[in-house]
């Protein structure tokens, strides 16, 4: 559980604005009561933009979004995660491919379809389980659109409504591709693998070694015995 407590290169928790930030807004006599009060800080505090350079790294990083005040649902996600932690609350990031069905003709065309891959919401790890908040529509922006804001009780999964306020199809999720903490701590099984294989290795090879093999083969002279000679060396 520790790398889920951990600064990372995006969910920047022991950046100062972020623990402050974390401070003044993780409010409530227990977690859930701190992680549902960071979840309406990021959702209504950090307004939703999702036209962005989204070759910009800073645009992912926590500090950032909160920096600037606005960000997408992955930068939301990543600070909601990085003030959890900051707040003692376990939470990881987590990316699903979802088809909203209100896009706007200028997001379906920046987009290139109403399809978005990865898009981001948070896990926080609350009374002994995960449960998903997703803070990306903030409520003036639900307000505007007739969209249903999405609540978030600490004790349930919040995902994005299937419908709006009049009932129009608006999220459908597809396929959910996992969570995860971004620290430097071993979460896929092939990163488990290799580090018990890399060591296994050292344990067993000392790395002195190498340098006097890459020595040797830098003194052995093929032809030497040959007259100087490399192809009588392999004729023979």
């Amino acid at each position: 559980m520790n790398q889920y407590l951990a600064q990372a290169e995006f969910i920047d928790s022991s950046h100062p604005a972020v623990v402050a930030f974390a401070r003044e807004h993780a409010r409530g006599n227990d977690e859930v009561e701190r992680g549902v009060s960071l979840y309406y800080a990021v959702r209504d505090g950090i307004r939703y933009n999702p036209f962005l350079n989204f070759s910009d790294p800073e645009v992912f990083r926590a500090s950032s979004v909160l920096a600037v005040g606005q960000g997408f649902c992955v930068g939301k996600a990543a600070l909601l995660a990085a003030s959890a932690r900051a707040a003692g609350i376990p939470a990881r990031v987590g990316f699903a491919d979802v088809r909203n069905h209100l896009t706007t003709p200028r997001l379906a065309e920046t987009m290139g379809s109403d399809l978005f891959i990865y898009h981001g919401y948070t896990e926080l790890h609350l009374e002994g389980q995960w449960v998903k908040a997703t803070p990306a529509f903030n409520l003036e922006l639900c307000q505007r659109f007739r969209v249903k804001p999405l609540e978030f009780d600490g004790r349930s999964d919040s995902i994005l409504h299937a419908f709006d306020e009049n009932e129009r199809r608006h999220m459908e999720y597809l396929r959910d591709r996992g969570s995860f903490s971004y620290g430097f701590d071993a979460e896929f099984e092939v990163e488990s693998y290799l580090r018990h294989q890399g060591t296994s290795f050292v344990d067993r090879f000392d790395a002195n070694s190498y340098l006097y093999i890459t020595r040797a083969m830098d003194y052995f002279d093929l032809a030497k015995e040959h007259g100087g000679r490399l192809a009588q060396a392999f004729a023979d």
